[in-house]
């Protein structure tokens, strides 16, 4: 059974940080793309961040977050981090993370095969 759980997020205010975390579980973790999407109310899912598969020597970002936010891997603990940074009011959504057989962490979603259940992150201004 796949599971993939999302961890850290909470209500900060702006220009605090937070550390999400995706721990995987049933899937052979090196082997998939990881990516972190994030779906505020009333507005479609989008790309945040993701990282390819393996090593994790690729990695993309939304415009909306270049310069604030890294993704990052740790194979040995089958997890997927996200770290924010100067956080804004914009970036308030629920954020899941994702995985994409052999993926190269771009935005596709489609491409995305698992899904966490998501964590709340809300920043106040």
């Amino acid at each position: 059974q796949v599971q993939l759980l999302e961890s850290g997020g909470g209500l900060v205010q702006t220009g605090d940080s937070l550390r999400l975390s995706c721990a995987a579980s049933g899937i052979t973790f090196t082997r998939y793309g990881m990516g972190w999407f994030r779906q505020a109310p009333g507005k479609e899912r989008e790309f945040v961040a993701g990282i390819s598969w393996s090593a994790g020597s690729k990695t993309h970002y939304a415009d909306s977050v270049k310069g604030r936010f890294t993704i990052s891997r740790d194979n040995a603990k089958n997890t997927v981090y996200l770290q924010m940074n100067i956080l804004k009011p914009e970036d308030t959504a629920v954020y899941y993370c994702a995985a994409d057989m052999y993926g190269q962490g771009d935005g596709e979603s489609n491409e995305y095969k698992y899904w966490g259940q998501g964590t709340q992150v809300t920043v106040s201004s």
